[in-house]
């Protein structure tokens, strides 16, 4: 179990090990923030990594950096993560991808709870992922 000021991250032993993520993400205190599901778009609305999936999930962890700092957290912060990636990118590619952009970003002693979903496509079929995340700060 990993304790922040305001959560804990646990995995109970009933339940198989996970890969870079907590099964269980439980608030203590503090606020709740919620941040919209981000996407590869810089900041002036230009799509960064056309046919990346590398370069987008850099620029996706880069606007949630950039919300998550002007709501006064960080990637410490994040209780909850959920992804929801295009099912025209390999997964044998991708994940190990996301896995390692992620964990350039997230406390990797304490990562939180996480749900990644394929789905046919996103809103833009040239957006080939999006994540939401939720962190709790004082």
């Amino acid at each position: 179990m990993a304790q922040t000021p305001n959560s804990r991250l646990s995995s109970p032993s009933t339940i198989h090990a996970p890969r870079g993520y907590s099964h269980v993400a439980e608030v203590t205190k503090g606020k709740l923030i919620y941040i919209a599901g981000q996407v590869a778009l810089d900041k002036n609305g230009n799509l960064v990594g056309k046919d990346d999936f590398a370069a987008q999930v850099r620029q996706v962890f880069s606007n949630l950096a950039a919300a998550l700092e002007s709501a006064g957290a960080n990637f410490h912060d994040v209780i909850k993560l959920n992804y929801y990636c295009a099912d025209s990118v390999d997964p044998a590619a991708g994940l190990p991808a996301v896995r390692t952009i992620r964990d350039e970003f997230l406390n990797r002693a304490a990562p939180p709870v996480s749900t990644f979903v394929v789905v046919r496509r996103l809103v833009q079929p040239d957006w080939l992922i999006e994540v939401e995340a939720v962190a709790v700060v004082d």
